[in-house]
């Protein structure tokens, strides 16, 4: 907990603490370098063959057009990599002491913000599919609830097993909680009740 001491998001409750801050696994953003990879490979290519096998774009006009197709591409693929980094930095879980916050980020300028509470918690179960998330460790996580959305998903994120019981840890905590505090109201309202019909002085 103290890792994220100062971790801090809109919307934070005054005592509210973070416990956990997960992010998707480094192979899911891995898997969408391999593709910028072959685009740089593509990139310096095209850069060495192109001229060699067409001697046209040797020549004045057309080496200018060719220069500004490749620097076009470089920036594409700038672009694109600027954006998959943005998705994989920005989109994130957070896990505190009272409910699990879900940031979405959709591109630069579209970011959804969902929750869940814990109390609205009904099953937890993890998914590891294939040879490389059984190696590296990584999976779904998938919390099924009482409301209007069913299920609750921690996409890609590392150590799903440890997420799930610190998920059921938490569950439990406050459903302990909330039966204390049923089991205090319901004092409460028996004393209100019987309160001036049993002299208790006696």
């Amino acid at each position: 907990m103290q890792k994220f001491a100062k971790f801090h998001f809109k919307g934070q409750k005054n005592d509210e603490s973070i416990i956990l801050v997960i992010r998707r696994h480094w192979f899911d953003i891995f898997k969408q370098m391999l593709l910028i990879f072959f685009m740089i490979a593509a990139l310096f290519g095209s850069l060495i063959l192109l001229p060699l096998l067409f001697p046209i774009f040797t020549e004045a006009t057309m080496h200018s057009l060719f220069v500004f197709l490749e620097n076009s591409f470089a920036m594409f693929i700038w672009i694109v990599l600027f954006l998959i980094w943005i998705d994989y930095y920005f989109d994130i879980w957070i896990v505190t002491n009272k409910r699990i916050v879900n940031i979405n980020q959709k591109g630069l300028f579209i970011r959804t913000v969902s929750e869940l509470e814990f109390y609205k918690i009904q099953d937890v179960t993890t998914e590891v599919k294939g040879v490389i998330s059984t190696f590296l460790n990584f999976g779904n996580v998938f919390i099924q609830t009482a409301g209007e959305k069913e299920r609750f998903v921690f996409q890609q994120v590392p150590d799903p097993y440890a997420i799930k019981d610190l998920i059921m840890n938490l569950e439990e905590k406050e459903e302990k909680a909330g039966n204390c505090e049923r089991a205090r109201d319901e004092a409460r309202e028996l004393e209100s009740v019987f309160r001036g019909k049993i002299d208790l002085s006696k």
